[in-house]
């Protein structure tokens, strides 16, 4: 379960006070809002990334609002996705295991499993810079979830895909969601998405979190 507590943030004319968010694990919780709301932010103090100026991030009953990015064990995609330029896609994917010593075999065999999953296998050799939208953004879904974290943080990651491959990419995250049974939290300003995927759906609208009567 992942909670964040009262959480306040402020950042030169814009805050956020009092946020309360609870996603219960294995959900895929879809948090809507509209640009410049804060959803981002929030994504961002759940990974570590940005400390919140009070209240607590839990993850599992564990405050770890002061644990370090590297300790939260969290998957993030965001919005640029930030492949590695000069890097392959096989070794983005690798990225994370190789940095916690997995096997040589077991880097290969999960290497192999995600790229299948993610249809991306015929893609392992190539590298960012010849990958279009919709393949760059599986590379990062690949590389973010390739060490099993706990939770995957996803930044909109649709917003810059045209209608054909925003409705494939929706079914290859339930479909991936449905196979890892990873806890997602995903943010958007898209009630399509929302429907198309959300298990539990939020929406954050001035400056407060609530559960929108239709997604």
């Amino acid at each position: 379960m992942i909670e964040l507590r009262d959480i306040a943030i402020q950042q030169g004319q814009f805050s956020l006070e009092q946020i309360e968010l609870t996603i219960p694990t294995g959900a895929y919780a879809v948090l809507m809002g509209s640009s410049g709301s804060g959803k981002s932010t929030l994504i961002e103090i759940i990974c570590g990334l940005r400390k919140p100026s009070k209240g607590s991030v839990w993850f599992n009953g564990q405050d770890v609002t002061n644990w370090r990015p590297a300790e939260r064990n969290v998957g993030y995609v965001p919005q640029d996705r930030a492949l590695f330029p000069g890097i392959s896609v096989r070794n983005q994917i690798a990225f994370g295991l190789v940095l916690r010593k997995w096997k040589d075999s077991e880097i290969h065999d999960r290497v192999m499993e995600l790229s299948g999953l993610l249809h991306i296998s015929h893609l392992l050799d190539r590298y960012p810079e010849r990958l279009s939208g919709g393949e760059a953004q599986r590379v990062a879904l690949a590389r973010a979830i390739a060490s099993s974290p706990g939770l995957l943080c996803l930044d909109e990651p649709l917003s810059a895909l045209d209608h054909d491959l925003h409705e494939e990419m929706c079914r290859l995250l339930k479909t991936m969601h449905g196979y890892t049974g990873i806890t997602i939290l995903h943010i958007t300003h898209s009630r399509f998405e929302a429907s198309r995927l959300a298990t539990h759906a939020f929406q954050l609208s001035k400056g407060r979190i609530h559960i929108p009567e239709h997604p």
